[in-house]
């Protein structure tokens, strides 16, 4: 029986040739506001916080601007002002109505930040909040875990990093719903899916790790199987997890490894696949190419994407095993316990 987490999963390459069709003539407006602004502030919970984690590796290392992620109890429990002059506080939630998002936006906004919101909620409080609204167009999203809504939100951080001024070709973003497609296709082909599937199924946890450009994807994988599996998985850089954490992978706690198929951190990811394997353990890869698959147990294909675009394909692959996995444990995927569709926090 299929889930509508997988019928939303399938969803995606439609979903995001929308909203980058939707999106790239928003271009000059973003052009405008960046040259008002010298610095990024994002702000967001959940899923939309692993798209702002993308964010700031985006704008930091493809703009030279920096960027940080907001601590919103500043604004709405602390109740601080700060001086934002010269920011552009970009504020991402899927449906645009957790309160505690707005209100931080137009705290940032009476501190003095210009302010965009992304958000798949057209007319929500947030939009209407916003001086620019990058309205995704994911269409309604009925299942609990977030999939085509973040990687929509993917894209629009993508068009806000052109917009910025990240010296990469647009066309490169058109290329990415086929390959979204293509990903979808290959993942569920291949055989390291009921692979890893029944690995997983046999512990009781994870770490999954990635760094640079893919460390907001391998923070929302790590969310999606604690959400939908209700499997501990803790979500690291792999130079965090280097740092002591690594001391818990071992026969019970496989690593689930996620880059690119290019770029500065391959390297540091396949390094880390085989001292795992050596110790071991076991790494399974998502993405990476065939040096990373080489150097895991098993790995599933990741989109022939660069680098600054991969991650909107890199979590694909990753959804579907989660997909798979939830329904491996008897578990509903699209209603996963405690959790509502808009979730309220302060």
């Amino acid at each position: 029986m299929t889930s509508q987490m997988r019928a939303e999963i399938g969803e995606q390459p439609g979903a995001l040739a929308r909203t980058i069709d939707a999106l790239l003539p928003r271009l000059p407006e973003l052009a405008a506001l960046a040259g008002e602004t010298r610095q990024v502030l994002f702000i967001a919970r959940g899923s939309s916080d692993n798209a702002a984690v993308y964010g700031r590796y985006l704008v930091e290392s493809h703009t030279g601007r920096p960027a940080a992620l907001a601590a919103p109890s500043i604004a709405t429990v602390y109740r601080r002002r700060l001086d934002l002059d010269g920011v552009l506080a970009v504020a991402i939630s899927q449906s645009g109505k957790t309160e505690e998002i707005v209100e931080t936006l137009d705290w940032a906004a009476s501190c003095g930040a210009r302010t965009v919101a992304v958000t798949n909620g057209a007319g929500s409080p947030l939009a209407e909040s916003a001086e620019v609204a990058l309205l995704t167009q994911a269409g309604d999203e009925l299942a609990v875990p977030a999939t085509k809504t973040y990687t929509t939100q993917l894209a629009a951080v993508a068009v806000l990093g052109l917009g910025l001024g990240a010296a990469v070709p647009a066309d490169e973003l058109r290329r990415v719903p086929d390959e979204i497609a293509r990903v979808i296709a290959l993942t569920e082909e291949s055989p390291a899916l009921p692979e890893i599937v029944e690995a997983l199924a046999a512990v009781p946890g994870a770490v999954v790790s990635g760094r640079g450009l893919a460390f907001g994807t391998a923070l929302e994988l790590a969310l999606k199987i604690k959400e939908a599996c209700y499997l501990h998985a803790m979500g690291l850089s792999y130079a965090d997890l280097l740092h002591g954490p690594i001391a818990v992978v071992d026969e019970q706690t496989p690593a689930l490894l996620v880059a690119a198929d290019s770029g500065p951190t391959l390297a540091g990811t396949v390094a880390l696949a085989e001292r795992v394997e050596g110790a071991g353990a076991r790494a399974y890869g998502v993405g990476g190419g065939a040096r990373l698959a080489e150097a895991c147990s098993a790995a599933l294909p990741g989109p022939a994407l660069p680098e600054w675009a991969a991650p909107l394909g890199l979590i694909v692959p990753g959804q579907l095993l989660v997909e798979n996995l939830a329904r491996r444990l008897g578990l509903d995927p699209d209603v996963p316990r405690g959790l509502r569709k808009v979730t309220q926090t302060d």
